[in-house]
């Protein structure tokens, strides 16, 4: 169903495809993560950490569990000492990587506007 379909018929945006992407993807660091994992996959948790910079341990370890429950990334343990850990996106999240390119080029046509 497409958002024309909707129109005038939302009660509760949950209750919509829109809802339910934007439950998946919401929040200030789960695009980005998801941005950063498509081009640099597979990543270790503090490459990532590095690579956004500005988020806590914390933040970014709940926000890659929430991925991870919606199926978006996939993590992998090496079981040795220190700890292995790395991520990857899910072929669920490959199917987003368009909506994400055109997200890119929205920016490029509108960022110096």
């Amino acid at each position: 169903m497409s958002m024309a379909e909707y129109k005038g018929k939302v009660k509760n945006i949950q209750d919509t495809p829109f809802g339910y992407t934007m439950s998946v993807i919401s929040g200030k660091w789960k695009m980005v993560i998801i941005y950063l994992l498509a081009e640099n996959q597979p990543v270790r948790f503090n490459d990532l950490k590095r690579q956004i910079g500005a988020i806590t341990y914390k933040t970014l370890s709940s926000q890659l569990k929430e991925l991870e429950a919606d199926g978006m990334v996939k993590r992998k343990e090496y079981p040795q000492v220190p700890p292995k850990v790395e991520y990857s996106l899910t072929d669920k999240a490959e199917t987003l990587l368009p909506v994400l390119e055109q997200l890119c080029e929205w920016g490029i046509k509108n960022q110096n506007n």
